[in-house]
């Protein structure tokens, strides 16, 4: 299973060792997740870093090396009506990667504007990913 996390899965992964985001992250190799996420991601990440404490050694030790850097897309085969400029290239990324799930802490941005799935790809906090994966016996 292909999981896209986008910069505030990241962000809460490296800054926090209790969450859900971290959780994912730590044990997705025993799972068989695939974790993947993009350059623009990463780079937003990193810039982002310096208001955690503690949390840029977790990224460098932790997180950067469970997770799949892919280059960032920009255009996609479909239609796509997405009013947030800056988080369509995670959206779009996602569905090019052909993630099963695009893991966000946004919901706002995400979930309020695009719904729980786009073409079958479903969007969720990790929390909702795990708590779905449990009732399906999966975890």
């Amino acid at each position: 299973m292909r999981l896209f996390l986008d910069t505030s899965v990241l962000l809460a992964a490296a800054g926090s060792g209790r969450g859900a985001s971290r959780f994912v992250v730590r044990r997705a190799a025993q799972q068989g997740w695939d974790l993947v996420s993009c350059d623009y991601c990463a780079e937003e990440t990193r810039r982002n870093l310096p208001k955690l404490p503690r949390a840029s050694r977790a990224w460098n030790e932790v997180v950067a090396p469970r997770v799949r850097f892919i280059g960032t897309r920009v255009s996609l085969d479909q239609p796509l009506v997405f009013p947030k400029a800056k988080d369509r290239p995670v959206v779009i990324t996602a569905l090019a990667a052909r993630a099963s799930w695009l893991l966000t802490l946004d919901r706002e941005d995400f979930h309020l504007r695009l719904g729980r799935d786009v073409y079958g790809m479903i969007i969720a906090t990790p929390g909702e990913f795990l708590l779905d994966l449990r009732a399906k016996g999966l975890i």
